[in-house]
């Protein structure tokens, strides 16, 4: 699903991505100094390995995601630390932003059951 970032405004614009057994559901709205809020949730469960044992197991997900969208390069006027996912072509992939959030879980040091306690 791609989004157009010239649609979004101050009204909040609701989407859903599935993949698999994972939900992606939120809203984008325009926040300011051309930045767009991402406010969504997570959800569901996911195959991935074990950083201990290297077994296969699923993995339970429920996670707030918030971060900024800048179309075109971000520049910041100050030296705040801002969570900003560049986009260049005006278009804001959500199929791909679900992509990256489960790559981003799978490679964190994740325990299956038996090695968790």
């Amino acid at each position: 699903m791609k989004i157009s970032l010239h649609k979004i405004t101050k009204t909040p614009l609701d989407f859903e991505v599935k993949s698999d057994k994972m939900v992606f559901k939120g809203n984008l709205q325009y926040d300011a100094n051309k930045l767009i809020l991402l406010q969504a949730r997570l959800s569901g469960s996911l195959q991935t390995d074990c950083s201990i044992c290297a077994t296969e197991f699923q993995k339970r997900v429920d996670e707030d995601i918030n971060f900024f969208i800048s179309d075109g390069m971000y520049e910041s006027a100050s030296d705040t630390l801002v969570d900003v996912v560049e986009c260049f072509d005006s278009m804001i992939d959500m199929d791909e932003l679900l992509n990256a959030e489960i790559e981003l879980i799978k490679s964190d040091y994740n325990n299956c059951p038996e090695c968790a306690s």
